[in-house]
């Protein structure tokens, strides 16, 4: 076990400089100057989002328009960049569910009124769960709970898989139509490719949007598509769990990656057109050695999580 461990280790290592100089290869020759840059950020009234619409409002872009369901938070993320911003940068906020068709076709009219199109497309909304799915069915008897879980997996797969699939479909057109080098970031996470207990709602629905991504991006190759996989990150994602779990890690908001950081990931990624980036970079290899030694991986993620799972009598 251990001498097949170092193996896999070995390998990684040896491996990572080519994988390095592949992705550098298939980068963007140039990307466009932010001067000029038109720029969408749905998900924008916490977190991450947040974060990335105050950064490339300091930055100087063209525009930055920021797109959440809460109207009053928009207003406090709007004012954020306003004080910050570069000079000739357009700021503004408008109010929608990334879920809902209407509401976003209602804003791709007004992008085109107001920019006439975008440039760069970032997806960064989405939804947490954090209970297994067993704890889930047993809030309720039979049938009941079943059902239970049949709709906290909804909710799950609206915030994580509709929504995305939604702007894809509103906005692809858009941009292939009005901008010279368009680009998506999607803002998905590490839970996508390595298995985590409890989390097993939330990894399937961000599965399943991160691979509708990569596969857009093979059918629109004039779109630079950029993937960003973070693990834990600081914040109160968390804490809005549709499934009314609580996290099991130690101190995950003072542990986790700082937003700051992740958010100037994302924008790198954009910037050198990088398909799909881990972060920490480590976890890049710790995705392949699931498939090489996928019972070590599991026994870590049980660790992380402080997951036991119950002993069958």
């Amino acid at each position: 076990m251990v001498s097949s461990f170092r193996t896999c280790v070995l390998l990684a290592v040896a491996l990572a400089p080519l994988l390095l100089f592949l992705r550098r290869r298939t980068r963007r020759s140039f990307k466009l100057p932010h001067k000029n840059e038109r720029i969408l950020i749905l998900g924008a009234s916490s977190g991450i989002g947040r974060t990335l619409a105050h950064q490339y409002a300091a930055l100087g872009v063209k525009g930055v328009c920021v797109v959440g369901r809460r109207e009053d938070k928009l207003a406090e993320v709007v004012a954020e960049c306003d004080a910050c911003k570069g000079p000739n940068t357009h700021v503004f906020g408008i109010a929608g569910d990334i879920a809902e068709a209407k509401d976003m076709v209602k804003l791709r009219t007004q992008l085109e009124s107001q920019w006439g199109g975008i440039d760069t497309l970032i997806v960064a909304a989405g939804v947490s769960a954090l209970r297994p799915i067993m704890d889930i069915a047993a809030d309720a008897p039979g049938a009941e709970g079943i059902q239970h879980v049949v709709d906290i997996a909804a909710l799950a797969t609206r915030g994580n898989f509709v929504g995305p699939l939604v702007a894809a479909v509103t906005f692809i057109p858009l941009l292939e139509s009005s901008s010279p080098r368009p680009a998506i970031l999607l803002l998905n996470s590490l839970a996508s490719l390595i298995p985590a207990p409890t989390r097993a709602l939330y990894a399937a629905t961000k599965s399943a949007s991160l691979h509708l991504y990569q596969a857009l991006a093979i059918e629109h190759p004039r779109i630079a598509f950029s993937h960003v996989l973070p693990s834990t990150v600081e914040g109160d994602f968390r804490a809005s769990a549709i499934d009314g779990g609580a996290p099991r890690e130690n101190d995950p908001n003072k542990r986790g990656l700082k937003r700051d950081a992740v958010a100037r990931r994302c924008r790198r990624a954009i910037d050198r057109s990088e398909k799909n980036v881990f972060q920490p970079w480590a976890m890049g290899p710790a995705h392949m050695l699931y498939w090489m030694l996928p019972g070590l991986v599991e026994r870590l993620a049980s660790a992380k999580y402080n997951f036991s799972a119950p002993v069958t009598p």
